[in-house]
């Protein structure tokens, strides 16, 4: 491990001493930069000192007259992270408006960060408490807690996974739409391709595509996917019962051969759609799955209610494993000279008990705060979306069960490099040795540093 470090540190580039100590007068420009729009919502929505927000959103004025840029670079290609990490390396010669105070990191490549120098001590540096932590899970803070045992990064979400499911087809399938029930015939793998091959016997696919399953079992591995040594990648034999699964699927039918976020996957979440479920964790029931599901967009005067599409067609149970996925961290940056602001930030958006509980009442977002969480899952909360269930119950249950111990800074790569090689094996182009050989060639450009692939036997 001690060697990963400093080999990060390496390809970060070490930052002088002078840049990781903030300045201490407090800046008029707060520069955030993230992916997507989904923490500038929460933030504009729920942060109390907001003022005032442009009405191309681009900046955010808040009551003491600092203004919030937002720089926001989608995540394609890597491209969120190549811009972040050149920002970041200039960012001591850069001008004081000009530096990053707040970026946003995933959890598939958040110890890239926390065991850098560009992230701030969040309790050192920031002056958040334990007193003021103690309500998030505990995961949501392994995970951003560096190598020498700094916690780098907070975050508003947790993020466990269900299996959300089509009410309509599990009554055609199995006879029964009741979340207890269906998880019952969904209860282990062989249990849930069982139900596959009814699903496809009625005309419907079990799955979208290649990737749908790909979180639950890559989040049930045994270990991290580079060994202790640093430079040996070891292939976890959970993901070859991925390759084994997604290849069966594929050839039964049992699949619709669409890839994650593309037109057949979106597609298939709504009216249209003949697909059984999909593995989906809190931010995509609401941010993603709720959407697709609408005939009518509400950005074209649609609502979000019964009769617009499939709206209330779904329901959730948690499926053949806990696992989660993804989740989204607030990094303060060294070289910022707004900690104050930053510290005010991370308290309210993810440590204050009563905003968290309101973001799950307004949007079925899940959040940070365990006492919360177990109030709503515990009251007579429902979800018109997923006819009426309460899913914050579930998701409770299933945050209980998040192991972050096979997490490591290469997870995002190197899973998307796996996936990738293997579709065309999925696809019949290639032979499965010809598609480990594509992985570990995909290796070798991507990260030179590695060395060695060990396959399981």
């Amino acid at each position: 491990m001690k060697k990963l470090v400093a080999l990060l540190l390496c390809l970060m580039m070490v930052v002088p001493a002078t840049l990781a100590s903030a300045e201490t007068a407090e800046g008029k420009v707060l520069n955030i930069w993230c992916w997507n729009d989904e923490f500038q919502s929460r933030f504009n929505a729920y942060y109390p000192e907001v003022k005032e927000i442009a009405e191309d959103k681009s900046t955010t004025t808040l009551n003491d007259g600092t203004i919030v840029k937002w720089t926001i670079n989608p995540n394609e290609g890597n491209n969120y992270q190549n811009k972040l990490d050149e920002a970041l390396r200039a960012q001591e010669s850069a001008a004081a408006d000009d530096k990053i105070d707040i970026f946003l990191i995933e959890a598939d490549y958040a110890l890239k960060y926390v065991d850098s120098p560009y992230t701030l001590d969040v309790k050192a540096d920031i002056g958040l408490t334990d007193e003021d932590l103690a309500g998030q899970y505990k995961y949501t803070q392994e995970i951003a807690t560096s190598a020498d045992g700094k916690l780098k990064a907070v975050t508003w979400q947790a993020t466990p996974g269900l299996f959300a499911y089509r009410r309509s087809i599990a009554k055609d399938v199995l006879g029964t739409d009741d979340p207890d029930a269906v998880q019952e015939a969904l209860a282990d793998w062989d249990k849930f391709n069982a139900v596959a091959e009814q699903a496809a016997a009625k005309g419907y696919y079990m799955l979208s595509g290649y990737d749908d399953a790909y979180r639950t079992f890559s989040n049930n591995v045994s270990a991290p996917w580079v060994a202790d040594d640093g430079e040996t990648v070891v292939v976890d034999a959970n993901l070859m019962k991925w390759v084994d699964q997604t290849k069966l699927y594929t050839e039964k039918g049992y699949n619709h051969k669409s890839s994650l976020w593309d037109a057949t996957w979106a597609a298939d979440q709504g009216p249209t759609g003949k697909v059984f479920g999909f593995f989906y964790s809190t931010w995509g029931i609401n941010f993603t799955l709720l959407g697709n599901s609408l005939a009518t967009p509400t950005a074209e005067g649609g609502k979000e209610e019964v009769g617009n599409g499939i709206y209330g067609d779904y329901a959730v149970c948690e499926g053949p494993q806990p696992y989660y996925w993804g989740g989204t961290w607030i990094c303060g940056a060294a070289g910022s000279d707004n900690l104050e602001t930053i510290k005010d930030v991370m308290l309210k958006l993810t440590c204050d008990e009563a905003i968290m509980k309101q973001i799950t009442m307004d949007t079925q977002d899940y959040t940070n705060n365990e006492k919360a969480m177990n109030e709503i899952a515990k009251s007579d909360y429902k979800s018109d979306f997923l006819g009426g269930q309460n899913h914050i119950a579930l998701f409770a249950e299933a945050a209980t069960k998040i192991d972050m111990s096979n997490a490591g800074p290469y997870d995002q790569g190197l899973n998307e490099s796996f996936q990738n090689a293997f579709k065309d094996y999925f696809t019949g182009n290639v032979e499965e040795d010809a598609a480990k050989a594509n992985f570990e060639t995909a290796i070798k450009e991507k990260y030179p540093e590695l060395t060695d692939v060990v396959w399981p036997a």
